[in-house]
């Protein structure tokens, strides 16, 4: 079983910048691709992005993409998402996520996602 901790959230103007972390444990961490999420209020949760296994490959929901970048340190056991240019609209809470099997490609489901963090709150003012 992996343990995640997601780090980083906080409170940014529009226009502004924050760097999420998320610390792995327990398990092979550079073996699995991951993804980060988020859950607004009242909404369901939705996928943000996900980096391959070796940090090769990204993929980025449509609204983040030129915004947002994933990234991954696997000698860290860490995995990053760097938001710039924030809008009120990106206010949710963050979640990091691995996938469940090993070697996967990256993937933009939740269902593929094995183990959570419990998230970090971001909040963008207008």
């Amino acid at each position: 079983q992996v343990q995640l901790v997601e780090s980083g959230g906080g409170l940014v103007q529009a226009g502004g910048s924050l760097r999420l972390s998320c610390a792995a444990s327990g398990r092979t961490f550079s073996s699995y691709a991951m993804g980060w999420f988020r859950q607004a209020p009242g909404k369901e949760r939705e996928f943000v992005a996900a980096i391959s296994w070796g940090g090769g490959s990204t993929y980025y929901e449509d609204s983040v993409k030129g915004r947002f970048t994933i990234s991954r340190d696997n000698a860290k056991n860490t995995v990053y998402l760097q938001m710039n240019s924030l809008k009120p609209e990106d206010t949710a809470v963050y979640y990091c996520a691995v996938q469940g099997l090993k070697w996967a490609v990256p993937s933009f489901r939740i269902s593929d996602f094995g183990s959570w963090g419990q998230g970090t709150q971001v909040t963008v003012s207008s």
